[in-house]
């Protein structure tokens, strides 16, 4: 979704040629530079889901399939054109037969240095985000958008993420206290020695559970009693794709779960706020990055941000720039500081997503964590921080600026 919007919007302009592209599920016995890159033809990129998108593309390419999709369509086309011959005003049109192409990702890569192309990045999580994809690209000198290969390993760790700010708490930048737990240790040691431990060791009754090395709230959770926990373990031992709505002891929404499950898990306090939570995008270069105006994220659903609160239109609600009612404009620009100065320690570049509890009176801000491939749907905070602006910036400037500056940026 975030992908399609990206290249729709990038088809506005008639300098720039824009190729659609997928980077395909993982095989487990494969490296990463031989995973599989499907360059897309318009046809095939309008689907909704990635696996819509893998399907169309290993059809298309099977000789059989190929040859018939080829007849029918020319059977259409032919009918067509002989319908609208009778027509004075109608010129013509030719319909290619385009396929799609594949290429191990090393070989995409060359060939992205070969056209001298800048790859506007839109996988959320795993490789796409974990500097992998960014290390691959910057070795072949490759520009690319969003934070290099350091800050982006930094920031889809959570522990890393935290430790790398701690020094900022007299600034007004805060951390949420953490334990790791290794999924093998949650799945063989008793669900109520794992609960006391933690409950005591974080000095809180309630807990959040979240993946150490993923974002987009998948596998983040609310645990209130030691029969939750032993539900999310559950989940992780049976590698559940999602978790149902209300299988915990609070009322909460869908909760996606990472495939594979999690070797590491982060569990924190649980914080207690307004049924809100302040998001804000950092848009600029290196050293010099800027906050747009943040969005305050009522939840809909119960504590947790779901993955559609986040993408999907319809289900969250976003207000940008937060009501005067509700931060005060002192402690808004307050927190926009913060924001450029967490951005800044972090080595960010190009845009990210920040998400953080604020405190409304002094502006002060806790971190949750930090998105270097934030969601780019027409749903998405981002696009409304970047309408918020003054004068606005509509979706298709937006991204032609974020591609601009990942063009000009020095590998």
């Amino acid at each position: 979704m975030s992908g399609t919007n990206v290249w729709l919007n990038l088809q506005a302009f008639d300098d720039l040629d824009v190729t659609p592209c997928l980077l395909a599920p993982s095989d487990d016995h494969s490296d990463d530079s031989s995973r599989v890159v499907w360059s897309l033809p318009y046809s095939l990129v309008l689907r909704h889901t990635t696996e819509e998108v893998l399907d169309a593309c290993i059809e298309a390419i099977e000789p059989v399939q190929a040859a018939m999709t080829s007849h029918l369509r020319n059977q259409v086309m032919n009918d067509l054109m002989e319908s609208l011959k009778k027509h004075s005003w109608f010129t013509g049109f030719d319909i290619a037969d385009e396929l799609p192409v594949r290429y191990s990702l090393e070989k995409w890569v060359e060939l992205a240095k070969e056209v001298q192309a800048t790859v506007f990045i839109a996988v959320h999580g795993g490789i796409g985000e974990d500097g992998t994809l960014q290390s691959l690209l910057e070795s072949e000198g490759v520009p690319h958008t969003g934070p290099g290969e350091a800050a982006s390993k930094t920031c889809m760790d959570k522990v890393a993420t935290s430790l790398a700010l701690s020094h900022l708490a007299d600034l007004g930048v805060l951390t949420i206290n953490k334990d790791v737990r290794r999924k093998e240790d949650l799945l063989n040691v008793p669900a109520l020695e794992i609960w006391d431990e933690l409950t005591s060791k974080l000095q809180c009754e309630t807990l959040c559970v979240k993946p150490a090395r993923d974002g987009c709230s998948t596998g983040v959770a609310r645990l209130c009693c030691v029969e939750d926990l032993a539900v999310y373990i559950k989940a992780l031992k049976d590698c559940l794709l999602r978790i149902p709505p209300d299988s915990f002891s609070k009322s909460h929404g869908m909760i996606e779960m990472p495939s594979p499950p999690p070797e590491l898990l982060i569990f924190e306090p649980f914080i207690e706020t307004d049924e809100i939570v302040v998001a804000s995008k950092s848009v600029g270069t290196l050293g010099s990055m800027r906050s747009l105006s943040p969005s305050v994220t009522v939840k809909e659903t119960g504590d947790i941000l779901s993955l559609e609160e986040k993408f999907q239109g319809g289900t969250g609600i976003n207000l940008t720039p937060p009501p005067a009612s509700i931060v005060s404009n002192e402690a808004l620009e307050r927190c926009k500081q913060r924001i450029e100065l967490i951005a800044n320690t972090l080595r960010l570049e190009g845009f990210s997503r920040i998400d953080a509890f604020l405190n409304v009176d002094s502006g002060e801000v806790l971190i949750i964590e930090v998105n270097t491939v934030p969601g780019m749907t027409p749903s998405t905070v981002l696009i409304h921080q970047a309408l918020a602006e003054q004068p606005p910036m509509y979706p298709h400037k937006f991204f032609r600026t974020l591609l601009d500056l990942a063009s000009e940026r020095i590998i």
